[in-house]
C-alpha cells in the first residue's frame, strides 16, 4: 500500500463529517456552556446566532469576490434554510433524548425516505 492509497483511506468519504469537524464543535459549546453561567443562555444563544453570521457574511464575501452581490440572494437561501434543517435535526434529537414532545418534525418525510432505503438495504431503521 503506498502513502498515497492509505493517506486516501484515512480521508472521510463524501457526505461523511470528519471527527476534527465534531471536536471543533465541542470544543465551541464546552465555551458557550461557560459563557452561560455568567451572561445567561438567551444572551449567549444572542451571540453565537450574531457571531455565525458574521462570520459566515465574511466566509461568503471571501470566496464569492466579485460575484458577491449576484449570488447574494441564493447564498441567504441556501444558508437559511441549512440553519433550519440544523435546527430541525437538533429538536428531533435533544427531544427524543430528554424524553420531551417537540411536536412533527419538518424533516418527517426525510426521516422516513432514510428508514425506508435502510429496510431496503436490510438495515435495521436507527
Amino acid at each position: 500500500m503506498t502513502d498515497e492509497t492509505q493517506a486516501n483511506e484515512n480521508q472521510p468519504k463524501p457526505g461523511d463529517l470528519d471527527p476534527q469537524f465534531f471536536s471543533v464543535v465541542n470544543e465551541y459549546l464546552e465555551l458557550t456552556n461557560r459563557h452561560s453561567k455568567d451572561h445567561g443562555l438567551k444572551r449567549i444563544s444572542m451571540a453565537s446566532l450574531y457571531a455565525a453570521s458574521r462570520f459566515n457574511a465574511h466566509v461568503y464575501l471571501t470566496n464569492a469576490g466579485s460575484e458577491a452581490g449576484k449570488d447574494r440572494p441564493a447564498f441567504l437561501d441556501y444558508m437559511t434554510k441549512l440553519y433550519r434543517q440544523m435546527l430541525n435535526e437538533h429538536l428531533d434529537g435533544l427531544g427524543h433524548e430528554r424524553g420531551m414532545d417537540v411536536g412533527e418534525s419538518e424533516l418527517k418525510a426525510e426521516i422516513a425516505a432514510l428508514q425506508a432505503a435502510r429496510e431496503a438495504q436490510g438495515k435495521p431503521s436507527a
